[in-house]
């Protein structure tokens, strides 16, 4: 299944996996006695096993005194130097507080998703009723073609001269196409077209096995020569192997649209 289907609500901006906090990390007491203080300025237990649990995908009771020592040293070190940027005035900067701004929207988004999806596991007839929505969107036919990729229209017009005239495909590939696929004589191996760029895809399609393009075709690449070699129909996954994979979709569907209500309901005022 084509990772581009998960929405993109669910492509939350990339986060320092320390800081995420972590499903399972032990809630504070409010008698907790903070790890440690900087300047007066309290470092909190929970602050301190998020943290840990974070850098070393394991609770701190299993680290070695070492390991818990060198964590909460690193926190210090963190905790001094944001301080210092706050006085520094860094934190005001307009494109810093974006970022902190962005982080905080980032977690409570990643956290409301998991409470909102905590309850709603997908049954087996949702998930299937989504593999058969995939399956529908899938290409109809894979292709298996060859190219020759060079700089310039004229080249690629004198190479097709050249096919013209009885010259091997491959040996033309090895020798002048400036794509890393040369070394196998231009082969591309077996891809469905929305793999490729549009005007590649489009000339690929319009080929018959066997045939190669009579005018050279552009991309952002440059110039391809291209055969078509075979096609063949695609055989969709078995629903089993790619069952994992519809459940992360049908729940990103059911936030998408719990998303959605939130939108219809809000009052919303946009600036152009």
């Amino acid at each position: 299944m084509k990772s581009a289907l998960i929405p993109a609500l669910l492509a939350t901006a990339a986060l320092v996996a320390a800081c995420k906090p972590a499903a399972n990390a032990p809630a504070a007491s409010a008698e907790a006695k903070p790890v440690a203080t900087v300047n007066g300025k309290a470092i909190s237990r929970n602050l301190y096993e998020t943290y840990a649990k974070g850098v070393s995908g394991k609770e701190s009771s299993a680290l070695t005194e070492e390991q818990r020592s060198q964590i909460l040293d690193n926190l210090v070190r963190a905790e001094l130097i944001a301080s210092q940027a706050e006085k520094d005035g860094i934190a005001a900067k307009p494109e810093t507080a974006a970022m902190l701004e962005l982080s905080r929207l980032n977690i409570l988004q990643q956290d409301m998703m998991q409470k909102y999806l905590a309850d709603k596991t997908p049954t087996e007839q949702e998930l299937r009723a989504e593999y058969e929505t995939q399956v529908g969107a899938l290409a109809k036919q894979e292709y298996r073609a060859h190219h020759i990729l060079v700089a310039t229209e004229d080249f690629a017009r004198s190479l097709i001269g050249k096919l013209d005239k009885g010259e091997k495909f491959e040996a033309l590939a090895r020798r002048e196409s400036i794509d890393s696929s040369k070394d196998n004589g231009g082969d591309l191996g077996w891809f469905t077209p929305d793999r490729m760029v549009p005007p590649f895809a489009a000339a690929v399609v319009a080929l018959k096995k066997g045939e190669y393009t009579k005018a050279p075709v552009q991309t952002q690449y440059g110039w391809h020569v291209i055969r078509l070699d075979d096609t063949r129909d695609v055989q969709p996954p078995p629903f089993d192997s790619v069952k994992d994979r519809l459940v992360q979709i049908v729940q990103a569907k059911k936030f998408t649209a719990y998303a959605d209500e939130l939108m219809k309901t809000a009052k919303i005022e946009k600036t152009p």
